[in-house]
């Protein structure tokens, strides 16, 4: 069994690995000649992270049989976060069953893996009426701006704007994005759009993951769950669902 990866630069491995954080405790990624992958829901089962990573994505990757290898996520954030920026990050099995970090040219770490516990985790089959592609920068400050004042955060989107607004013990705000916002990369609506989601897990994704994808794509539809798409390496992706609330 062969398996090493060597990422360029270590922003990407550490959105993917913050992102994980963010939700789940130990996580087990799946690597084959294709690349990496990983599946995993919180325990709540409010929301999930699909993770895909190609071989095309790496500077160099070598994967002779799929290889499952269970870590726990906090261990290995705190190892990624010894990167500097610009440092390749290698990630390998030893012989012993050992996850082996090589971080820029003079840091090396081994990892004892966990038994893995993944289990079939199904993607939701949900299309979506609005779509809307934002700096992420400008996507966190909106959040930001609606969580000053409440818990959750309701996405309203049209053909012409985009609103971030909640309430809650304190009073009420809203955020209003017009599509002609360079903040705005790209805003499609079949019709209005409106969902309401927990900022306890939408925020901290976005700021896991938001930084090394620039733009990150909200897709959703009225009281249907949202998928906040995020790209990695020019070629892979992290899509995080989060269920809606639904008023009672």
């Amino acid at each position: 069994m062969t398996f090493e990866a060597k990422t360029t630069g270590s922003d990407d491995l550490k959105a993917v690995v913050g992102a994980i954080a963010t939700l789940l405790e130990e996580a087990t990624f799946a690597a084959t000649a294709e690349g990496i992958t990983f599946k995993g829901m919180d325990p709540s089962h409010v929301a999930l992270i699909d993770v895909s990573w190609p071989n095309s994505a790496f500077a160099s990757y070598r994967c002779d049989s799929e290889v499952k290898f269970g870590v726990r996520i906090d261990e290995l954030s705190k190892l990624i976060r010894r990167a500097a920026k610009t440092d390749d990050v290698t990630m390998a099995i030893s012989e012993d069953n050992q996850l082996q970090l090589g971080i820029g040219s003079n840091k090396r770490y081994k990892m004892r893996l966990i038994e893995s516990s993944a289990t079939d985790t199904p993607l939701p089959k949900i299309g979506f009426d609005a779509s809307v592609k934002m700096a992420s920068a400008a996507l966190d400050k909106a959040l930001g701006d609606v969580q000053a004042v409440s818990e959750y955060v309701t996405i309203s989107a049209g053909t012409e704007q985009v609103t971030f607004s909640g309430k809650g013990d304190m009073g009420e705000g809203s955020t209003d994005v017009s599509g002609d916002d360079e903040s705005i990369r790209e805003l499609t609506a079949d019709g209005k759009s409106e969902g309401t989601y927990s900022l306890e897990y939408l925020v901290p994704v976005v700021r896991a993951a938001g930084s090394a994808s620039g733009d990150i794509t909200c897709e959703f539809s009225t009281a249907k769950p949202l998928r906040a798409g995020f790209t990695i390496a020019g070629m892979g992706y992290i899509h995080f669902y989060l269920a809606p609330r639904i008023e009672s």
